[in-house]
C-alpha cells in the first residue's frame, strides 16, 4: 500500500471511530491529512461511519480538487487555514461533540485551567465566537486561536483539533469531549476552582516537554 492510500485508510478509520463515539451524526464532521502540497479530505454529504477510502478526495493547499469524485467538505477552508498557519500540523479533525457543544450553549468556558492533563496535552481549550457553518466566517472565527491552541471549541458548532497526524488530532478531540463531560458534571455541584497559578506554570513546563516528545 502506498503512502497516499495509507493516509486515506487512516482518515476512514478515524472517521468511523468518531461515528462510533457519537461525535458525529449523519453527514456531520470532516477529517483531513496533509502530505506536502496535497491534502486528503473527507467529501461533503457522506456519512462518516459508512465512508470508504475511495471516497476520500485530494485537494491542493488552495482547496482545488485534484482527485476523486464529489465536493470536498464545506469546512475545507478551516482545515486549509490550520495548514497555512501551523507548519507542524499534519491533520485536522472537526466533529460535533455533544457535551462540548453543550458547553458552548450553556456559556461554560473550558479555557480555565481545571484539569492538569488538559493543560499538558492541549494547553487550554478556547471557544471561538459563533460563525455561520460552511462560510468564510468559520476560519476567520478560529484564526486568532489556531497558532496557540491544538483544540478549539466552535460556538454551537462542535470543535476542531489539530495534530502531527490524524490519530493525534483524534486523541485531542477525545480529550476535549472527556473534559466537557467532567466539567458539566462538576458544574452541577457548583462553581469550579481553577488550578493554582504555580501549578499551572509547572504543567506548562511539562507541556513543553510533552511537545518535544518527552512524555
Amino acid at each position: 500500500m502506498d503512502i497516499k492510500q495509507k493516509l486515506k485508510e487512516d482518515i476512514v478509520c478515524i472517521s468511523r471511530m468518531l461515528h462510533r463515539k457519537n461525535y458525529l451524526a449523519a453527514t456531520d464532521g470532516n477529517v483531513s491529512v496533509r502530505q506536502g502540497d496535497l491534502v486528503f479530505v473527507t467529501p461533503s454529504g457522506v456519512n462518516k461511519g459508512l465512508m470508504e477510502s475511495y471516497q476520500v478526495l485530494t485537494v491542493d493547499l488552495e482547496g482545488k480538487l485534484l482527485g476523486g469524485e464529489g465536493k470536498p467538505t464545506s469546512e475545507i477552508r478551516m482545515h486549509l487555514l490550520a495548514y497555512q498557519l501551523r507548519p507542524d500540523v499534519q491533520a485536522v479533525v472537526h466533529a460535533h461533540l455533544p457535551y462540548a457543544t453543550a458547553c458552548t450553549l450553556a456559556g461554560i468556558d473550558l479555557l480555565e485551567p481545571i484539569l492538569p492533563e488538559v493543560v499538558i496535552t492541549l494547553g487550554g481549550i478556547p471557544t471561538a465566537p459563533y460563525a455561520t457553518p460552511s462560510t468564510e466566517e468559520v476560519p476567520e472565527s478560529v484564526r486568532p486561536f489556531v497558532k496557540e491552541y491544538d483544540a478549539i471549541l466552535l460556538s454551537r458548532h462542535g470543535a476542531m483539533t489539530m495534530g502531527k497526524d490524524v490519530t493525534d488530532a483524534y486523541n485531542k478531540m477525545e480529550k476535549l469531549e472527556h473534559t466537557a463531560r467532567v466539567v458539566l458534571a462538576a458544574r452541577l455541584q457548583g462553581p469550579l476552582p481553577p488550578l493554582p497559578e504555580a501549578e499551572v506554570e509547572k504543567l506548562r513546563r511539562l507541556r513543553e516537554e510533552y511537545k518535544r516528545g518527552g512524555s
